[in-house]
């Protein structure tokens, strides 16, 4: 018998038709009643951590999420999180670095249209989702969504009404759901338990810094905001074009705020707004301007949720070298970067 906690969060999957709009309305409980047939070998229990919109998830959400997962794990054999599409592949990184070498699977799942509709994709997400959680092979975090299963530090929705609203970046999918068959692809270690395997134990950890910033470029943009950026942030996430590299109108002011601190005071990322393939600041004068004359973090291959919570994670432990964020930065983890 496999034991199976299902943790709700609210989203879509249990929202309801309000004169405003969608919202969430129906709890753990009544969530519970809408569930397909599930085998007898595997018994589910449920429960509610809070009952939000997906927008309105913040860092004290996730930690809520870590601790359930973590004052329950040893009772049972995996977990699946409810939760909003929105921000889900947001909290699948974090959750990624905030709950590292689990033997046991916490799969997120969720809903394009909610449970109570007539049509809709909750129930077949939901019941793809239990299957993997039960299943002895799967291990670490996972989003369960539309017969795919994406590893949580390379899902992005991509859809914002399909059914088909997540893809898998810059990494292959993990698996496939069709018709209660779990179809694997990838039977890496970070993702797929081995019979003989002797990982270390699962580590949790209790703290995030959200003072982390997302700069996304455009042309012509000015560089006004910078010093007040600087200010706020522990952390600066650059979004630029193509390869990466830092245009003309900015150049200066940035330049000069970063001028102003050591590397591991202020800690600069630089990421591709381009989807897929990663960014390459050494390809072009545009990007080596930047990397010829600063220590600064580059995410290459990785989702641009991935390196917020990387570097939200990171930045948690204070007083850290450069050498020490640069170490933890570049160590895979999950699959997270690859190049």
């Amino acid at each position: 018998m496999k034991h199976i906690l299902i943790l709700t969060t609210g989203g879509t999957i249990a929202s309801v038709q309000s004169p405003d709009g969608l919202v969430p309305g129906i709890t753990s409980e009544q969530l519970l009643g809408y569930l397909p047939q599930i085998g007898a070998d595997i018994d589910i229990d449920i429960k509610e951590l809070f009952h939000i919109d997906s927008t309105d998830m913040m860092a004290g959400h996730w930690l809520k999420i870590v601790e359930a997962v973590k004052k329950n794990y040893d009772d049972y054999d995996g977990f699946v999180i409810c939760h909003g599409t929105d921000t889900m592949a947001n909290t699948a990184a974090v959750l990624s670095y905030m709950i590292q070498n689990s033997r046991k699977p916490i799969v997120l799942t969720g809903a394009q249209k909610p449970i109570g509709f007539e049509i809709t994709d909750a129930k077949s997400n939901l019941q793809d989702s239990i299957l993997y959680a039960a299943d002895s092979a799967s291990r670490g975090v996972q989003i369960v969504f539309a017969g795919n299963v994406i590893a949580g530090t390379r899902a992005k929705k991509v859809r914002s009404t399909s059914f088909s609203a997540f893809t898998s970046i810059n990494l292959p999918i993990i698996a496939a759901i069709s018709n209660g068959r779990i179809i694997r692809f990838l039977n890496d270690p970070a993702f797929v338990n081995a019979p003989d395997a002797t990982d270390q134990r699962v580590v949790f950890y209790d703290s995030i810094n959200t003072n982390v910033f997302l700069l996304k470029l455009t042309p012509s943009m000015s560089p006004e905001l910078i010093p007040e950026i600087f200010r706020l942030y522990d952390g600066i996430v650059i979004e630029s074009f193509g390869a990466g590299g830092i245009p003309a109108s900015i150049k200066q002011t940035l330049f000069n705020e970063l001028s102003k601190f050591k590397p591991e005071e202020k800690v600069l990322a630089m990421t591709t707004q381009v989807t897929y393939e990663g960014s390459h600041l050494e390809s072009y004068e545009v990007g080596r301007r930047l990397t010829g004359s600063f220590e600064i973090l580059e995410g290459r291959d990785m989702t641009l949720e991935a390196i917020v919570a990387k570097l939200m994670w990171i930045l948690a432990d204070r007083g850290q070298s450069w050498e020490g964020l640069q170490k933890r930065f570049y160590e895979p983890i999950a699959k997270d970067m690859l190049l």
